[in-house]
């Protein structure tokens, strides 16, 4: 089949059927409270130089990536599922299609939405606690925050969280959503655990990176009426500069009147709702009513005249 006709099949199908945004309820309000606790934790623990830090240290000594180093060519590649520039492109380019052919701008407008948010929050926590990575550690049990590092959270493993979380969030059917739950989070752990494994990250810096990709999943519907504002306003541009009117209902044309050979004379004083009419003097319309038996009908058939 040639690409025009495939493109002009695509272009026929109807626009599926619109789905309710996802709203902040009390079940999502209350995760995103724990999961906000639980980052509040994360940071205290490492801030304080408790267990988790001297964890850290154990894995780092330990140089996963020298015990099974038969896994490191493919884990130089996996670790690239959570890089934001090829994510966001692959991820932007399956939800551009999806714009097309739902005729909206919604899908994309959710990526950017949840990417700034990603970039900010992240952002903004690892310029302020400046935690250095194994690699430039250099006190051994420290906890070598307040440096010039951007190490904590880690931004490999926020950004699968988001990235690829975001497919299930605009998910249109539950199974579709149970599916690519399963997905994101399949990559989000294996992202984490990959940067521990290469030495690129601490354990709790993956820790706080799975928690602050969650935190801005969590907090998406409250962007909702925002995204909703900003798509009405910028299919109305697309509109002005495409120069096309804006739309109005349809008004269907008046039914014409038909009249009746069958027509008898109009009772006096009488306005019969949905009676045939004729013309009569002066151009005006006079309602008339058919002769009707006891049932309705006429008593004496009609043969009708003509060829049938």
């Amino acid at each position: 089949m040639r690409t025009d006709r495939i493109l002009a099949r695509l272009e026929q199908e109807q626009k599926p059927p619109e789905v309710p945004a996802p709203v902040m309820s009390r079940t999502r309000v209350m995760l995103l409270w724990v999961t906000l606790g639980f980052y509040a934790v994360i940071v205290a623990a490492v801030w304080s130089t408790s267990w988790l830090v001297t964890l850290d240290w154990q894995l780092m000594l330990f140089r996963p990536y020298k015990q099974w180093p038969e896994l490191h060519a493919f884990l130089d590649y996996f670790v690239v599922l959570g890089q934001r520039g090829p994510t966001a492109v692959l991820i932007a380019s399956w939800l551009a299609w999806r714009c097309w052919r739902q005729r909206t701008l919604r899908p994309l407008l959710v990526l950017v939405t949840a990417l700034l948010l990603l970039n900010l929050s992240v952002g903004a926590a690892k310029i302020g606690m400046g935690r250095e990575g194994p690699h430039y550690a250099n006190v051994i049990g420290s906890n070598e925050m307040w440096g010039a590092g951007d190490i904590f959270p880690s931004g490999h493993t926020a950004n699968a969280v988001v990235t690829w979380g975001i497919l299930a969030y605009l998910a249109t059917t539950p199974g579709a959503r149970r599916t690519l739950s399963v997905v994101a989070a399949v990559f989000a752990l294996g992202v984490g655990t990959t940067t521990v494994y290469l030495g690129t990250h601490w354990a709790s810096d993956v820790l706080l990176g799975w928690a602050a990709g969650l935190l801005v999943l969590l907090a998406m519907p409250w962007c909702e009426p925002t995204i909703s504002r900003l798509e009405r306003s910028l299919l109305r541009l697309r509109d002005r500069l495409r120069g096309t009117p804006p739309r109005r209902p349809d008004v269907l044309p008046p039914l014409p009147v038909t009249t009746s050979p069958l027509s008898a004379t109009a009772l006096p004083g009488e306005t019969p709702v949905g009676e045939p009419a004729v013309a009569g003097a002066a151009g005006r319309i006079t309602p008339v009513r058919l002769r009707s038996g006891p049932h309705g009908h006429s008593e004496h058939p009609v043969r009708p005249v003509g060829s049938r």
